[in-house]
Order: C-alpha cells, then sequence, then structure tokens
C-alpha cells in the first residue's frame, strides 16, 4: 500500500494551459445504435492509456489530470454513452450490462483506428466499475487497469455494505432532484463553487465541469444536462454488484492498482471505505492521494498522475 504524497493543500491549474491538440476524433456506433466518440491527444509514440470518467460526468473535465500525462503517453479519452459529447441513446440501454460491453467494444474500435497495441485503462468511478465487470466477464483486454476510487459494493454481511447501500441511494435520490437545465454553463459553475464537498477542485475545475457536462439546446437557448437526470440516477440506483469484489479477491487476469480518495478524512464518502476494506482482504495493489475525496483527480492531479505513472512502469 502507498500514500502519494500531495502538494500544496490546494494545488492550482493554470486556466491560461493550452488544451492538449486533438489528434483524431473518431465517432464509433456500438451495436445497440448508440454513438461513443473517441478523442485522441497526446504523444501517439507513447504507451497508450484509455480514459474515461464517473457517472454524469465528463473526461474533458478531468483535463487537470489528463493533461498533465500528454507529453507522454497516447491518451484516448471517451465519454460513456449517454455522457459527454455524446447524442443521448434511449434509457431502456442505459445500464451497467450495457456500460460493461462497451468497454471491450471501444477498446476494438481504438485498436481498428489508432493501431493495435497494449492500452492501459485508466478510469474513474462508473468507467472503474465497468472495466473490472468487463475483464471479470470477457478478459483479459487492457494491459493493466488504473482504477480511480471504484465504488466497489461489498458483500451481503459484509462491515463495508450498510454504507455503500446507503451511498448508493442518496446518490440516486440527489441525481433526481438535480436542476436540469441553466442559464448559462456559468451558473452551474457558481454552483460548484459555493458547495464544501468541491472546495477542494483545483482553480478552474468547476468552470469545465459545468462545460462539459451540459449542453446546448438551441430551441430553448438554455443549457441542459447532458446526462440526464433520471439517467444519472439509475446507474446509482442499480450499482450494487456485490460480485465483483468477490472477482478481484479472486484476481483477474490483468493488473489492477486502485488509487482511492483518503480513507481517514472526516464524513469520507463510502467508495474510499470500500476501497480501503478492499485492500486489506485482497491481494492488489492499492494507494491512497491524502486529503482527497471521490474527485481525487481533479483535487490533486500531480499526485494522481505520479500514481499512473508508477503503475504503467511497474507493468
Amino acid at each position: 500500500n502507498t500514500r502519494f504524497e500531495t502538494g500544496t493543500a490546494r494545488q492550482t491549474f493554470d486556466g491560461d494551459r493550452v488544451t492538449p491538440a486533438c489528434l483524431h476524433e473518431v465517432p464509433v456506433r456500438l451495436g445497440d445504435g448508440a454513438t461513443v466518440v473517441l478523442r485522441r491527444h497526446g504523444n501517439p509514440n507513447g504507451p497508450r492509456l484509455a480514459l474515461s470518467h464517473g457517472n454524469g460526468l465528463a473526461i474533458a473535465a478531468y483535463e487537470p489530470f489528463w493533461s498533465l500525462l500528454a507529453d507522454d503517453f497516447d491518451l484516448v479519452l471517451f465519454d460513456m454513452r449517454n455522457h459527454g459529447v455524446n447524442p443521448t441513446h434511449e434509457f431502456a440501454a442505459h445500464n451497467w450490462q450495457r456500460f460493461t460491453d462497451d468497454m471491450g467494444d471501444l477498446l476494438d474500435a481504438c485498436h481498428q483506428h489508432f493501431g493495435r497495441q497494449p492500452t492501459v485503462g485508466v478510469f474513474h468511478s462508473l468507467s472503474a466499475v465497468a472495466s473490472v465487470a468487463y475483464e471479470a466477464q470477457q478478459g483479459p483486454a487492457y494491459a493493466g487497469l488504473a482504477l480511480f476510487d471504484p465504488p466497489l459494493m461489498p458483500p451481503p454481511g459484509h462491515p463495508a455494505r450498510a454504507a455503500a447501500e446507503q451511498d448508493v441511494d442518496m446518490m440516486a435520490a440527489r441525481a433526481r432532484r438535480r436542476q436540469p437545465s441553466f442559464n448559462s454553463p456559468d451558473e452551474l459553475a457558481e454552483q460548484f463553487l459555493t458547495r464544501a464537498f468541491f472546495s477542494r477542485w483545483v482553480e478552474g475545475a468547476a468552470e469545465l465541469f459545468a462545460k462539459h457536462t451540459l449542453r446546448n439546446d438551441a430551441d430553448s437557448g438554455t443549457y441542459t444536462l447532458s446526462c440526464p437526470r433520471e439517467y444519472e440516477a439509475h446507474v446509482f440506483e442499480f450499482n450494487r454488484d456485490a460480485s465483483l469484489w468477490a472477482a478481484l479477491k479472486r484476481g483477474l487476469q490483468v493488473p489492477v492498482a486502485i488509487i482511492a480518495a483518503d480513507p481517514d478524512l472526516p464524513d469520507q464518502t463510502a467508495p474510499a471505505l470500500s476501497c480501503a476494506a478492499l485492500s486489506r482482504e485482497a491481494d492488489i495493489a492499492y494507494s491512497v492521494v491524502p486529503d482527497t475525496t471521490h474527485f481525487l483527480q481533479v483535487e490533486q492531479p500531480d499526485a494522481c498522475v505520479a500514481a499512473v505513472r508508477s503503475f504503467v512502469a511497474s507493468l
């Protein structure tokens, strides 16, 4: 177990930094008709990383984190179905099994369009859980998985189960209450800035999350959630598959590292507590980024990048 030390209590992200150029953008049509866009950034000659995000979010908003990898790595970014830049597909197909299947389909598309080479998945929350499910069901596929604070559900009777159950219920209820439209992204950014839970974000992150999790509705002139709130709530509510805990204890066929939020932080959320519990039961690489919450990649991006580099170097 490792604790990746942080710099200052709150890092800053230079808002004037130039976003790494998008080298390729490829829309991928999945088997059920949903579309997911692959975007390639960084160094095409470097080791390849595939990156995605958590529920209701968008990977472009994590720029303070992934931009620090662009000089040395070939980065393939994608939003999960019905998130970010992707068009909204039918609600009936917005479920965990579809997310799981998508992880393999999108890796295949990545090989097809950008050339076949070992690809390390760098996934947060929703995408982290889906990648574990894919490797457990159909792997090996990825060269390794760096999982940021995955919200894993402990098995029934486990001491951490009640907190995890309470967390998914609370998050689902909160998602259903989300404001569905805004006059501008600045309105949502202001909400982020006034909430204590997001106070550790680097400068500029609130604006990035507002920009990339909303889309302009030309008919109404407003900005609406890219991932509709009922879609987001459904994902939280049904994140209860305890078989993934058992799969990680048995060991997947690919190397795995869990990079978690600080379980010792007061009022920490359930994912960090579950990750800490699993680390005590499973032979799995586990590291902690001190003084971080579930949004650790945009709270302490330097430390999170160091954790990714350490994991890739170990492969």
